[in-house]
């Protein structure tokens, strides 16, 4: 009985320091008879701290809900200079910046930079790491460095 009492503390302070979240900047509720929430978080870029990101993602705490849809906005919303540019991963399939647990059933919301060397635009693709209905959900959003310090002039085409 002691020991039931004790894992079942232990369960619910975890749920709750999980739903302390020092990323969340929102929380929209989908209603009154729902566990199900859109989520607002925001990522600065590790590497290239000029770029933020906001997720909008659905958490069903407490839920046995396989949430999977999510979108992203990026934008530059502070200096991009050549030194983060050189620092990151230019393969094609880029480097993770963030990786969030979904549910219980081992599915991820994960975030990936690619650069397009060729555009000269960082590219933030979020996905999740498990198939719902058929498919892998997705979401995509750019950062050009026009404009940028990063941005290198190529000489023109004769």
């Amino acid at each position: 009985m002691q020991r039931g009492l004790k894992l079942a503390i232990l369960g619910f302070a975890f749920c709750a320091l999980a739903a302390c979240d020092n990323s969340e900047v929102g929380d929209v509720s989908l209603g009154v008879f729902t566990t199900q929430d859109i989520k607002l978080n925001i990522l600065i870029d590790p590497l290239v701290p000029g770029v933020t990101c906001h997720v909008a993602s659905i958490e069903a705490n407490l839920s046995l809900a396989d949430p999977s849809d999510s979108s992203i906005s990026c934008r530059q919303t502070g200096q991009i200079t050549a030194m983060m540019i050189a620092q990151i991963d230019k393969s094609k399939s880029g480097e993770l910046v963030f990786k969030k647990s979904k549910s219980i059933f081992f599915k991820s919301l994960k975030i990936r930079r690619i650069y397009d060397a060729n555009s000269q635009t960082l590219m933030y693709v979020s996905y999740s790491t498990k198939e719902t209905s058929g498919s892998f959900k997705h979401s995509l959003s750019t950062v050009p460095l026009w404009g940028t310090e990063a941005y290198q002039n190529k000489p023109e085409a004769i």
